[in-house]
């Protein structure tokens, strides 16, 4: 049973210290996180005493995946009720997945608070993520070879480009907390799998205990945010010399990223090739890199991550080639079309490949051959009645001036991090949606820094 008493921080945890930096003035109301777990629940007691005039709620993902799971969830509520605390539980109904469970419960519950943040109106989500999940999630990555992801958990992420995901206790080890609610009499909720070796979570726990083996783990994570943070900034550089000649084509100059430094060079390349197919994950280092070796040649056409690179005179042009496109179907608000646009004021309406009918004339001025224009304009969605296709719909230009826009639009994406943005990416990110003529991502919430102090 989750019970709250009070006390003056025993254990040494500062909310001033955990808090500071977080501008909360930004959002409503601050959602958070609350599984009745050690960390969240120390999370909660934390800011709960930080903030007194900000509206906080606390959200429960019911996983249902334990038969308890819904009694810990309204016990939450009872917690939450101790501390004046508004509680909303959400649960993940429906088939759960025979394998690769405990992601299909990651990509839910982030849904999950999403939509909740929606409801309450908050554009602020805080999570108990603490320096051990840190470390066990770079071991883990380091186990399976990643790169990036060496960089580990970044303290600030923003989810759909408008929600940001907070992490306060990134730096906060998992002991202090549980001394911290011992120390107040608060009880927390155990959850058994974390003790189940069948998990690779558990297995790197294990192998975290070694103190010497933890060091080495946060020092990696603190390593990889600065060595992600640097390439990012040189490929948003490189990205920068990039134009849009033409809807949907991206003109990029041979000798620019042959000159350019070579990780810097494949590194932006592999951002550009996912924007113009609209991927979600970037195409392999190698063949990224054997594709840059390419430009050396005077004319080339090849295929990657479901983009056309070609080369004219001195110009690289990319495109979304035809393979794959979405069929022409019923679209909703919101939707991401080819994961290149976020659509809008589309309930009801079909949606589709523009083909012959999305123009793409190039201006001769311009040194676009035409025949790129046209295939670059066939890949833009429009809107279709019956079989006539009634155009290409247009961004937001349209709408910007209202705020109730009432036309059909399609916002274009940077489709790596049209969903989850870590703030060790903005700067590419920011680059790549100037680029396309998206929308910038909101600042934000921590001033002045991306990563916590060692």
């Amino acid at each position: 049973m989750l019970t709250a008493a009070s006390g003056q921080d025993p254990a040494g945890l500062a909310p001033d210290r955990l808090f500071a930096g977080i501008d909360f003035t930004t959002s409503p109301a601050v959602v958070v996180a609350v599984s009745g777990g050690g960390d969240s629940i120390a999370l909660l007691h934390l800011l709960s005493r930080h903030l007194v005039r900000t509206r906080i709620v606390a959200v429960t993902v019911d996983h249902a995946l334990r038969p308890d799971s819904a009694r810990e969830a309204e016990d939450v509520g009872a917690f939450c009720a101790t501390l004046g605390v508004s509680h909303l539980i959400r649960a993940w109904h429906g088939d759960k997945p025979a394998t690769g469970l405990s992601a299909a419960a990651r990509d839910a519950r982030y849904r999950l608070l999403a939509e909740a943040a929606d409801d309450v109106g908050a554009t602020l989500l805080l999570t108990g993520h603490t320096e051990d999940d840190q470390a066990e999630t770079v071991a883990m990555r380091a186990e399976r070879g990643e790169g990036r992801g060496l960089a580990g958990m970044a303290p600030d992420t923003l989810l759909d480009g408008r929600l940001w995901l907070v992490r306060p206790l990134l730096a906060t080890r998992r002991a202090a907390l549980r001394d911290y609610l011992r120390a107040e009499g608060i009880g927390w909720v155990d959850d058994p799998t974390n003790e189940d070796a069948a998990y690779e979570r558990v297995r790197a726990r294990r192998r975290l205990a070694d103190p010497a083996a933890f060091a080495r783990a946060i020092e990696t994570a603190r390593e990889g945010a600065r060595e992600r943070e640097r390439l990012g900034e040189a490929a948003a550089a490189l990205i920068a010399t990039c134009a849009l000649p033409a809807p949907g084509l991206v003109r990029l100059a041979a000798n620019v990223f042959r000159a350019a430094p070579r990780d810097a060079a494949t590194y932006a390349l592999r951002l550009l090739l996912a924007t113009a197919g609209g991927g979600g994950h970037l195409p392999d280092d190698p063949r990224t890199a054997a594709l840059l070796d390419r430009f050396g040649e005077p004319a080339f056409r090849a295929s990657l991550a479901r983009a056309t690179v070609e080369r004219r005179g001195d110009a690289i042009f990319l495109y979304r080639e035809a393979r794959g496109l979405p069929e022409p179907g019923p679209a909703l608000n919101g939707q991401i079309w080819d994961g290149r646009f976020r659509l809008g004021n589309v309930e009801g309406e079909t949606i589709g490949p523009a083909g012959r009918f999305g123009g793409g004339r190039a201006d001769e001025a311009s040194g676009v051959p035409p025949a790129l224009a046209r295939a670059a304009a066939a890949a833009r969605p429009a809107l279709f009645r019956s079989a006539e296709c009634l155009g290409p719909l247009d961004g937001r230009s349209d709408a910007d001036s209202s705020p109730l826009p009432t036309q059909p639009f399609a916002v274009p994406l940077a489709a790596p991090f049209a969903r989850i943005l870590p703030a060790f990416d903005l700067a590419p990110a920011r680059a790549l949606m100037k680029l396309v003529g998206g929308e910038l991502p909101p600042p934000p919430p921590y001033a002045g820094h991306t990563a916590p102090e060692a």
